[in-house]
């Protein structure tokens, strides 16, 4: 199933844990609303501003796979508002600047970045309507986290 232009519902599911761990990671209904909002309001944005494959590392996380990996009770992930992803030949630093200077998000975190590694880590990237406070983070090692790129 198509979800806009570039992105379908395969990669909002897809998770290597969840078919390891024969976990169902299928999106419930009432969650797709928000899977939209990311991709309209994030990643085909990215998309066509750096006209490269968005490569998405983990967007939807069921209770359970989210549980099972150990993330955040609280995590958009969780509803579908949040997406980790690269750029295919496009440095994780400069698309998180290009989201941050360009775009609107609740939060956006350049994760497990290390300086003059330019593929090194992934952006996470949330949307939600209302609450997008465009609150920027980085880490190198996915547990201390520090302000701004």
């Amino acid at each position: 199933m198509q979800i806009l232009k570039h992105f379908n519902m395969q990669e909002v599911v897809k998770s290597q844990t969840a078919i390891r761990l024969g976990i169902d990671n299928s999106l419930p209904d009432e969650l797709l609303p928000y899977v939209i909002d990311v991709a309209e309001n994030i990643l085909e944005h990215v998309r066509e501003v750096f006209i490269a494959p968005v490569l998405v590392c983990s967007w939807y996380r069921s209770p359970a796979l989210n549980k099972a990996i150990g993330g955040s009770k609280t995590s958009d992930h969780c509803f579908g508002r949040a997406v980790d992803f690269e750029v295919d030949g496009i440095s994780n630093k400069q698309v998180a600047i290009y989201i941050r200077d360009h775009l609107k998000f609740k939060q956006l975190i350049l994760e497990y970045y290390v300086s003059g590694k330019p593929n090194s880590g992934w952006v996470h990237c949330s949307y939600l309507e209302g609450r997008n406070t465009n609150e920027v983070l980085k880490t190198s090692d996915g547990k201390n986290y520090k302000t701004g790129l």
